[in-house]
């Protein structure tokens, strides 16, 4: 599947995005025969199981001129970089623990020459900072992730919906949402055909504060 698959689900790009999704598919090429951040398997099908997936994020929020979002566990720069061509005037943080994915991010940023996105080399409990959103790929079980990223949301939320975390998921993941009273799921079924999205889902946990006794 090539790039027109995201031009299937984005209809009003301009042509400076859809030269940037255009040119994924090269520097990831590329960068990957240096630096496997992206499985054989994988890179074949770069914008079905890579940019269309991290895109499922925007049919659930779109983010607004200004926002800031964080994307943690970032890995070869998803969903942050795909996520960041389609929000130019949001800015993106891309954090990783890998050195060497980072690396690959970078490259892909300076490829693109994408002004609204930074990616750091760090643990995200080291990271200075707070955001609108926190966006993600799988990294870990929920509960594991919301002790990583406490603290690094916004209180005040610039968007209808509450800061919170973005979490692309897929399977049964009621075991692990269970104590999660206000959690949301979407299936990303309903928004892309394609039978790879069967069971990918968006999972939307809104930010959560203590009352002061």
């Amino acid at each position: 599947m090539d790039v027109n698959l995201i031009f299937k689900y984005f209809t009003k790009l301009t042509e400076v995005q859809r030269r940037h999704f255009e040119d994924l598919d090269a520097l990831y090429q590329d960068w990957n025969k240096k630096i496997n951040v992206v499985s054989r398997k994988d890179i074949d099908e770069l914008y079905l199981r890579h940019v269309l997936h991290s895109l499922g994020i925007a049919k659930i929020q779109q983010f607004n001129e200004g926002s800031q979002i964080l994307d943690v566990g970032t890995g070869g720069g998803f969903p942050g970089i795909p996520l960041a061509i389609l929000y130019p005037e949001v800015q993106f943080t891309l954090v990783d623990a890998i050195g060497k994915k980072i690396k690959v991010v970078q490259e892909v940023i300076d490829g693109l020459g994408l002004k609204n996105v930074s990616a750091h080399h760090s643990r995200v409990e080291d990271l200075d900072g707070q955001f609108d959103f926190i966006v993600s790929r799988a990294v870990a079980a929920m509960p594991t992730f919301v002790h990583w990223t406490k603290g690094k949301l916004k209180k005040d939320s610039a968007h209808e919906r509450k800061n919170g975390i973005l979490y692309l998921k897929g399977g049964d993941l009621a075991e692990e949402l269970k104590d999660y009273k206000t959690v949301q799921v979407f299936d990303l079924k309903e928004y892309f055909s394609e039978a790879f999205f069967e069971t990918k889902k968006v999972v939307y946990l809104p930010q959560k504060y203590k009352v002061p006794s």
